[in-house]
């Protein structure tokens, strides 16, 4: 889908995507990546199922399994709710996910998470490439992060939520500072 020469780390601050090889399909290209001190089939057995990504992605409000086998997304974007279903274009068990966004979308998207073992038996490196059409452009962007909704910081935040869910079974937040802030579901 895209490339990224980013080392792994436990942030990478967008741009994180060499634009000559970011080649995703829409405008706006990101990379995160994460060190969870968790084997890969557990990492990949959470994210493949869909339904768990609430507990740990701040803005997205819902996703529900179509029985065709698609998802359906609600995320909330900056100025309300966005809505699409996404299709699974590649699994490769335990080591990657590609998806993208299909039909009638809200806000075009693709993306893909990769599960690799990391150095010396630290666990795994997660890195999710994301690529997506900015609503309104330039501007949508800068509405976005005016709100701290924009999707770069956002998964920065996310993918250390997934890490603490992960290597502790909670995720810490302080009660009131923000308006999904909630013990996760067991």
């Amino acid at each position: 889908m895209f490339e990224t020469e980013n080392g792994t780390c436990a942030e990478i601050s967008p741009p994180a995507v060499n634009k000559a090889k970011a080649g995703g399909p829409y405008n706006s290209n990101f990379a995160a990546s994460v060190t969870i001190n968790r084997p890969a089939e557990d990492l990949y057995a959470f994210w493949s199922n869909f339904t768990n990504l609430p507990r740990v992605m701040e803005n997205v409000q819902s996703v529900t399994k179509l029985p065709d086998g698609r998802t359906h997304w609600v995320v909330q974007g900056p100025n309300g709710p966005l809505n699409w279903d996404a299709e699974v274009v590649e699994d490769t068990p335990n080591r990657r996910l590609v998806w993208r966004s299909v039909g009638d979308a809200d806000i075009d998207n693709a993306g893909q998470i990769e599960f690799t073992p990391a150095p010396d038996g630290r666990g795994t490196e997660v890195r999710a490439l994301i690529s997506f059409k900015a609503p309104l452009g330039a501007a949508g962007r800068l509405i976005a992060a005016a709100l701290e909704r924009d999707p770069h910081i956002q998964a920065r935040r996310d993918l250390r939520r997934l890490k603490q869910l992960m290597e502790t079974g909670e995720v810490s937040t302080a009660l009131g500072s923000s308006p999904t802030a909630k013990h996760p579901k067991s």
